[in-house]
């Protein structure tokens, strides 16, 4: 009998959204446009997450560095004073990679040659948009890459400058393309090197190519690249992640010995760890989620009162039709429930076309970014229960106000 009811309730409904159908479109769209913009922003938050996480999880949890600290700022007797550490120099990364002897880490070195290198093969040559790092044998496996082609450094390639390379994805399809590319030499700045190995696609970070780079090693990036105050960057890659913390504290008195820091000063460097580095950024993006919750809260509280003053209207309309009802025997709760069943599948509606191109919208500025989109169930789950208690918020009063009408005064009504 109950589930007759419902059925009959929601037939009546569409029948009255058919009948007013201009009016039906326009709250549908009111209420698609806050679940719009609530869904659309969260898709792109969660895509912004996801390439984050993919672009830093492959360091792993147990790999720290040690950097520059630049132009931070500390209390000086309630003012502030900016503060720039000190580069590490490459006598300095040495330094510590002879002290630091912790058991079961590899340490590496390595620095940017430049980001505007010429890349030549044969006749071919690329733009002027290559970055050439220099680093030893570790880099590869402390920075989480691998190659799809090919070999990593070995101790005798460093120790012995040997005039080898690995390269990014992209020399595949570029200039490097139809060949082979293992054994084959290219060109930098006149020198020639065997190509040896080519790193797995990593694709781009924030609209920068992570597959144009060239590693060589890194006494010869040193040769080649004369840069004044170049800074480098020291990895610790441990081994059992139960010896991190440990790690971590004997790298810090390592660069302070090595820096000949006394011990009432504080370090003038910095130790990242990569699971802080993802943490950080991760922190960032739950504001942008928060922004978007505002955003959307505000856009649907407009919806909602849209919403109720279009069933209060319909109400008003339809008094003689709920009069003819109430005469016919029907109860208080029957004629609540019709225009509360009414109320929800307008909601519903501007909620999945809310969320259909709130997800559109969001891929869309996903894909523009070179995010790695991922299909937001939270936000869809979000904007379903969101338009839900629209629906539920907007439809009680009228509801209620077509319930509580008096038969009489209603068949009366014109």
């Amino acid at each position: 009998m109950m589930l007759k009811l419902f059925k009959e309730n929601i037939r009546i409904a569409f029948g009255s959204i058919r009948t007013q159908l201009l009016r039906t479109v326009l709250t549908v769209l009111i209420i698609a446009i806050g679940i719009t913009a609530l869904v659309s922003i969260l898709t792109v938050v969660s895509a912004l997450e996801n390439t984050i996480s993919s672009d830093f999880a492959s360091m792993g949890a147990n790999t720290f560095n040690i950097n520059q600290y630049e132009n931070t700022t500390r209390n000086r007797g309630g003012g502030e004073r900016e503060i720039i550490n000190p580069i590490i120099s490459y006598p300095e990364a040495v330094a510590f990679k002879n002290k630091y002897k912790y058991p079961f880490t590899e340490t590496s070195l390595s620095f940017t040659a430049t980001s505007i290198a010429e890349v030549k093969y044969e006749s071919s040559k690329t733009d002027p948009e290559n970055t050439v790092v220099g680093v030893d044998e570790f880099f590869i496996t402390n920075s989480g890459l691998e190659t799809s082609a090919g070999r990593n450094f070995t101790r005798f390639d460093i120790d012995n400058n040997a005039y080898v390379c690995i390269v990014g994805s992209d020399f595949e399809k570029g200039l490097l393309k139809d060949v082979n590319p293992i054994d084959k030499l290219i060109s930098i700045r006149g020198a020639k090197f065997k190509v040896i190995g080519v790193l797995k696609e990593k694709g781009s970070t924030f609209g920068n190519s992570q597959d144009l780079r060239i590693l060589i090693p890194i006494q010869l990036a040193r040769s080649m690249f004369t840069a004044p105050s170049i800074n480098y960057t020291v990895s610790v890659m441990v081994s059992k992640k139960e010896l991190l913390d440990e790690a971590i504290d004997n790298a810090t008195s390592t660069m302070r010995r090595v820096r000949k820091l006394s011990p009432i000063k504080g370090n003038n460097f910095g130790v990242v760890r990569s699971d802080d580095l993802i943490n950080r950024i991760l922190g960032i993006t739950k504001y942008l989620g928060l922004a978007s919750w505002l955003i959307g809260i505000i856009t649907v509280l407009g919806s909602s009162i849209a919403l109720m003053n279009i069933m209060i209207v319909s109400v008003t309309e339809r008094t003689r039709e709920i009069g003819v009802r109430k005469a016919l025997g029907a109860k208080k709760t029957t004629i609540a429930f019709q225009f509360f069943i009414e109320t929800l599948l307008i909601g519903q509606l501007g909620g999945l076309v809310g969320i259909i191109f709130g997800i559109l919208i969001g891929f869309g500025i996903a894909t523009a970014m070179s995010f790695a989109f991922v299909i937001p169930w939270s936000a869809i789950m979000a904007a379903f229960i969101t338009s839900f208690m629209v629906a539920i918020a907007s439809g009680l009063y009228p509801a209620i106000k077509a319930a509580m009408l008096d038969p009489i005064e209603a068949l009366r009504y014109e």
